[in-house]
């Protein structure tokens, strides 16, 4: 953790809320899978979901983009009741990006032509979207692989072409499924630099979940700890592996962060 601390921001002040899940309840052929949760979001927080398998973490993240409806509650981005709105208007009116776990991108086009496919979706004058892709390719150290396949990129590039594919729409909340998952220390180390540049440099609120609890807690301001369709546990990253219910359900007593 203390190589990261010395990129992250200080303690987050805002309490203005970004998104709410108010009392969302999912039920998957009569299995309950989200009982009656409660979960704010504030601006520019970078928040952490730990969990089981099978808790519910993915369900979170395709509630909010509108893949799945709850069976009951509501979800609220800026106050406004978006339960309702499909998959595009809330990824265009209230700016939602999402990295899935898998896939993402088109394995037989180029880095470069990825970006201008998802740029041609959302950014409809040439000169804007041309300084919009150019910015993610400085921003991402992309000009070496611009003309190369999505199949051939390494697993730390695919990541970081779905992420900057995700930001050309300007997204004010960003959710990132698992993009720990299979990379190597050194890659996990710029994705988490990446993470939160995106929060102290682009004031973007960044949602993560990831198996990977030690990467997770690193470059987080606050996690929660999901059992049994509930959150049993919410805190830093300091106070949430001290967490007697977090120890009980997910980490156990001999986790530590560092």
């Amino acid at each position: 953790m203390a190589l990261i601390k010395k990129f992250r921001i200080k303690k987050f002040k805002d309490n203005k809320t970004a998104l709410e899940l108010k009392e969302v309840s999912m039920f998957y052929n009569k299995r309950q899978i989200l009982n009656n949760l409660n979960l704010i979001i504030n601006k520019q927080e970078i928040l952490g979901m730990l969990g089981p398998n099978g808790v519910g973490k993915s369900t979170i993240f395709h509630i909010i983009t509108g893949l799945k409806d709850p069976s009951f509650g509501k979800v609220l981005i800026n106050g406004f009741d978006c339960t309702k709105l499909p998959i595009y208007e809330r990824a265009t009116k209230f700016k939602i990006g999402y990295v899935p776990q898998y896939g993402g991108l088109i394995q037989d086009l180029s880095l470069l032509e990825n970006l201008n496919l998802v740029g041609e979706i959302h950014i409809k004058e040439n000169e804007l979207r041309k300084n919009k892709i150019d910015k993610i390719i400085s921003q991402f150290e992309f000009d070496p692989l611009l003309k190369i396949k999505a199949k051939h990129l390494s697993g730390g590039q695919k990541k970081k072409l779905v992420i900057g594919m995700a930001l050309i729409n300007d997204p004010t909340i960003l959710l990132l499924d698992e993009p720990f998952a299979a990379l190597d220390i050194l890659t996990i180390k710029m994705l988490q630099e990446i993470i939160v540049n995106l929060q102290s440099l682009e004031n973007i609120t960044v949602v993560i979940c990831d198996h990977q609890a030690r990467d997770l807690l690193s470059c987080v301001d606050r996690a929660i700890v999901l059992s049994n369709g509930k959150i049993i546990a919410s805190g830093s990253p300091d106070e949430i592996i001290q967490d007697s219910s977090a120890k009980s359900a997910y980490f156990g007593d001999e986790f530590k962060i560092n």
